[in-house]
């Protein structure tokens, strides 16, 4: 398993080479996940383009660290970036991962050839809600929101006929680090990216599961409609994580997504 320690945080990564100059791709999953939700994907497009997959702060097999805001997710993944010398990179981030892709954007643009922004929002949520959230989970724990939460990232049906595989995300869901989890709903309450979205000027592609509770469709749409240029796609029969759940048709955006991109992506390290 392989770790790396950047401005003192240890980050459990996957990093895969392709034998090619594509643009990398660097996938950012979401809140109470780490970085398996990818595999499908990741073995999908496996020698097509170079990948990188990692646990965030607070997640998976990473460091906790100390989580105020979306700004520390952001400093991760640039570090990680500049660490692997990927040069420009296409960012794929999930429901906080999308918006730590457009925090990343905000910051420094100048290393973001695209973005593929899946069930996320420039606001998600509010006060009240992530409050609300953040209490329950203080005081029960994970356990107490997990059922709840599984409603929203699978469809009905995934949840009638998948049942081992709930089974294993609501494992993975309530087997996170409390601070952690706790510290990225503050993240995620205290992000707004409404001013900073108009001023996305790469390639974005926004991803909707056409049954997602947490993101619904309507409020990714926002979000595109936000960013200059920016294409809006719904993934049918499909939840919050489209990557675990209909994996196929996420790929299938990817590939004509990255396949639209102007040639002359940066070598990569």
């Amino acid at each position: 398993m392989p770790f790396v320690t950047i401005g003192g945080i240890t980050l459990h990564h996957r990093r895969i080479e392709a034998n090619s100059n594509a643009r990398p791709i660097v996938f950012i999953n979401s809140l109470g996940t780490d970085f398996r939700i990818w595999d499908e994907i990741v073995s999908a497009l496996d020698g097509e383009m170079p990948l990188l997959v990692y646990d965030k702060r607070g997640h998976g097999l990473s460091d906790i660290g100390d989580i105020r805001s979306i700004d520390d997710h952001v400093d991760d993944l640039c570090a990680l970036i500049d660490h692997f010398a990927l040069g420009k990179v296409v960012l794929c981030g999930l429901s906080v991962g999308g918006m730590i892709a457009q925090g990343l954007y905000a910051r420094r643009p100048d290393i973001v050839e695209a973005m593929i922004l899946c069930d996320t929002a420039h606001k998600i949520g509010t006060t009240e809600s992530w409050n609300t959230r953040i209490a329950t989970v203080e005081s029960k724990g994970i356990q107490a929101i997990a059922d709840g939460v599984l409603k929203v990232w699978f469809t009905p049906a995934f949840h009638a006929a998948r049942l081992a595989e709930l089974d294993g995300y609501w494992n993975m869901m309530t087997r996170q680090a409390l601070a952690g989890y706790i510290g990225t709903c503050v993240a995620v309450r205290d992000a707004d990216f409404t001013d900073s979205a108009r001023r996305i000027a790469v390639p974005t592609l926004c991803v909707a599961g056409d049954q997602d509770g947490s993101t619904p469709p309507d409020l990714v749409r926002s979000l595109a409609d936000l960013i200059p240029g920016a294409r809006f796609e719904i993934i049918r029969d499909a939840g919050h994580i489209p990557c675990v759940e209909q994996p196929e048709a996420l790929i299938a955006l990817i590939r004509d997504f990255i396949a639209s991109l102007a040639p002359g992506a940066e070598t990569h390290g």
